[in-house]
């Protein structure tokens, strides 16, 4: 349960800070309708869109609803910002955090015996030094084979809804901004129990079909907009685990309600594009500020 939900949250909660390769493109092209809610009152209209940090080849998700949605935003929000070009910033966070004087044991000490040959094999796929693994704390080093699994299938962030949307309201010469440093981003990883990141780890090493089926359900919920489906999986997967719920869900959700609130304040219209799972279910920020009195629709 554990596994699938750190899995997924990498894709649809928090993974904008995931760096992977490219793929080839898809045979045919997949039309998506994604969920898209707007928070109003007389002079302030704030769009929450639900995104997947990683996007597979050749779908398309730009609706006229949504098109008429960026043309009437000032600016863009997203959880955090990463400049592939230019990843010093990310980089120094993950060197700050990764990195632990915890008397852990070796890497292959924090999976079960049964799976230290699919570590030692995912660790060679990457091509990095064993001992540099061993130093890590088990979620930096989960982070950092991921990236292997997301090659397989065929996922890239070039393709991921935030940093598209982020070119297009660049290109029109608006503001990006974000609602978490890379280091705050990480941190909340960086927080979860030792047994939550022992399982990521082992999460990062499973056979791709098994991340592949995780991922199709999300994909296809996101797709359809069926934002009950989303919220179902992660209810049902974080019901083990309240302490990665708290971490990677409730507390973000309501700091980012906060800054709506804080935002509201000010007229104008901006786009907000955070990970699907943030949108979804009972403590999702749709419901925090449904709950704190403000008017919420569903626009697509």
């Amino acid at each position: 349960m554990i596994r699938s939900i750190l899995r997924r949250a990498f894709a649809a909660l928090g993974a904008s800070l995931l760096i992977v390769g490219t793929a080839p493109a898809a045979a045919k092209p997949h039309v998506a309708k994604p969920a898209l809610w707007a928070v109003s009152d007389a002079d302030t209209t704030i769009y929450l869109f639900g995104t997947i940090h990683l996007l597979p080849d050749n779908y398309s998700w730009r609706t006229a609803t949504f098109d008429k949605a960026i043309t009437g935003s000032q600016q863009l929000i997203v959880e955090t910002i990463v400049d592939e070009k230019n990843p010093q910033e990310m980089m120094s966070a993950l060197a700050g955090l990764a990195f632990t004087t915890q008397n852990l044991p070796p890497l292959a000490e924090r999976v079960p015996p049964e799976k230290r040959a699919a570590l030692a094999a995912a660790i060679k796929k990457a091509g990095m030094p064993p001992a540099s693994l061993d130093r890590m704390e088990t979620w930096a080093a989960a982070f950092m084979l991921l990236g292997n699994q997301f090659r397989d299938l065929g996922l890239k962030t070039g393709e991921g809804v935030e940093q598209v949307l982020r070119s297009t309201f660049a290109s029109q010469g608006k503001p990006v901004g974000q609602l978490e440093t890379n280091r705050e981003q990480l941190s909340f990883f960086d927080a979860l129990p030792e047994a939550a990141q022992r399982a990521l780890l082992e999460g990062a090493i499973e056979q791709p079909d098994a991340m592949g089926r995780d991922f199709d359900r999300m994909l296809s919920a996101w797709v359809r907009g069926d934002v009950g489906a989303i919220a179902r999986t992660f209810n049902h997967d974080l019901a083990a685990s309240p302490a990665l719920r708290d971490a990677l869900l409730k507390r973000r959700n309501l700091n980012w309600s906060q800054w709506v609130d804080r935002r509201m304040a000010a007229p104008g219209s901006i786009m907000i594009a955070v990970g699907a799972g943030h949108l979804a279910g009972h403590d999702s920020l749709v419901e925090l500020l449904k709950r704190e009195g403000y008017r919420v629709r569903r626009v697509q």
